[in-house]
Parts: structure tokens; sequence; C-alpha cells
């Protein structure tokens, strides 16, 4: 018969919490997890703590609470979750904001430079005279876009010939005893009624003045895009007079 082994009492249950216990408490009264790395630090179910255990673990992320925690358990996980300052918030508004404002800054920049290229062109053009040169004139004198340039040519070409003195004397209008004239054929009455305020000064074959007139007339009659397109044509694509 095997003799009866002693059983050597183990040390009393302890009282209070567990470190684990107080750990997943405190873990889950500031939402976190207990996982991961946090859960390496707990020991098994079947050991009881040892003294690394009651150590304060090294993780930056804890607070200070909740290292007093694992230090006494009866710690209560008050006040371990803290505001997040708003300096960081406020610092990248303010650097996104001053880059907001660089970006305008160029923007503008860029749009001066451009403008000021645009007019040292069309100052070129304007110096060296003849149609394109009378073309750009008028368009600035009404502020419309110098990209109608193409289309008032094709009108004119149409009209005239680029002949700043030229006249019909054979059409309608000439057996009224109101020939049309100047690059794009206006008769006096009309030329009177639409030439540019700042050019109305000067006669109908003044090519400034008369293209003033031309474009003024056909945008009211006729529409802009109609000046863009180069006057107006037939399904065959050709010119027709205005």
């Amino acid at each position: 018969m095997v003799p009866a082994r002693h059983l050597i009492a183990g040390p009393p249950p302890p009282s209070g919490p567990s470190v684990r216990t107080t750990v997943i408490a405190s873990a889950a009264a500031v939402g976190a997890v207990a996982t991961g790395s946090l859960t390496m630090l707990l020991p098994a179910e079947s050991t009881a703590p040892s003294a690394a255990a009651d150590e304060a673990p090294t993780l930056g992320a804890m607070s200070a609470s909740t290292v007093a925690m694992l230090h006494n358990p009866a710690t209560q996980a008050v006040g371990s979750l803290a505001p997040v300052a708003p300096d960081g918030f406020a610092a990248a508004d303010q650097h996104l904001a001053m880059l907001g404002k660089a970006t305008d800054i160029a923007a503008r920049i860029a749009e001066a430079h451009q403008k000021e290229a645009e007019k040292a062109r069309l100052d070129t053009l304007v110096a060296q005279g003849g149609l394109d040169s009378w073309i750009a004139q008028a368009l600035q004198i009404l502020d419309l876009p110098q990209n109608l340039a193409p289309g008032v040519k094709k009108i004119i070409l149409a009209e005239s010939g680029g002949n700043p003195h030229a006249i019909n004397l054979t059409d309608s209008n000439a057996r009224r005893g109101t020939p049309s004239q100047g690059l794009m054929q206006t008769i006096p009455s009309t030329f009177r009624h639409y030439v540019a305020p700042a050019v109305a000064n000067r006669p109908i074959t003044d090519p400034v003045a008369n293209i003033t007139a031309g474009i003024n007339y056909m945008v009211e009659n006729y529409g802009i895009n109609t000046v863009a397109a180069g006057g107006r044509s037939n399904s065959f694509g050709n010119y027709i007079g205005y």
C-alpha cells in the first residue's frame, strides 16, 4: 500500500482583484482592447503573480492612472483619459491655410505674367500696322477677347478684301444712295449707330472705327458666335453677307 502523501497547503487566494482582472477592468474603462502586447504582460491563469508582473509596464501608450492601477489594484480607473490638445490641429490648419495662400499668390503671379505677355504681343502687333493690327485695336476698344480675331478677319476678307477704302457701288444700298463702305462694308447710318464711342469721331473708312461698328452690328443681330465663326454661311459653307 502506497503511503499517503502529505499535501502542502498553498498560499491563500488573494482577497482583492488580481492584476489581470484589474488591468482588464482598466482597459475596459478606457475603451482599450486587452490584446496584443498588453496580454503578454499578464501572468498565466495557473501561476501566481510574479514580481515582474507587479512592476509598472513601460508602455508609452498607457496613462499614469493605468500604471498606478498595476502597482495598486485598489486604484480607481478615474481620469485615465486626457483630452487631446488642440495645438496640433491648429498648427495643421494654419499650415494648410498658408499653403492655400501660397497657391493663390502663385496663380495671381502666373496670370499677371500671362497678361503682360499678351500685352507685349498686342503692342508689337499694333506697331506693325495692317489688317491684324486694326482688328486687334478694335477688339481692345470693344473689350472683346482677342480669340475673335480670326473670325473677324474672315468677315473682312469676304466683305472688302481687306481694303479700308472699299466702296460697293453695285448693291441695293448703292442704288439707294447709301453705299457700303470700309473694311466691314457698313452703310453710313449703321456706322453712326454702332461705332464705338471711343472712335466715333473718325470717318467711316477709318479701319479701326469701321471694324468696331461692324462687330457691334453683328453681335447685336446675329450673336457673338457668328463673329467667332467668321460670319454667316449657307448649307454649303459659303459665306453670306450681313
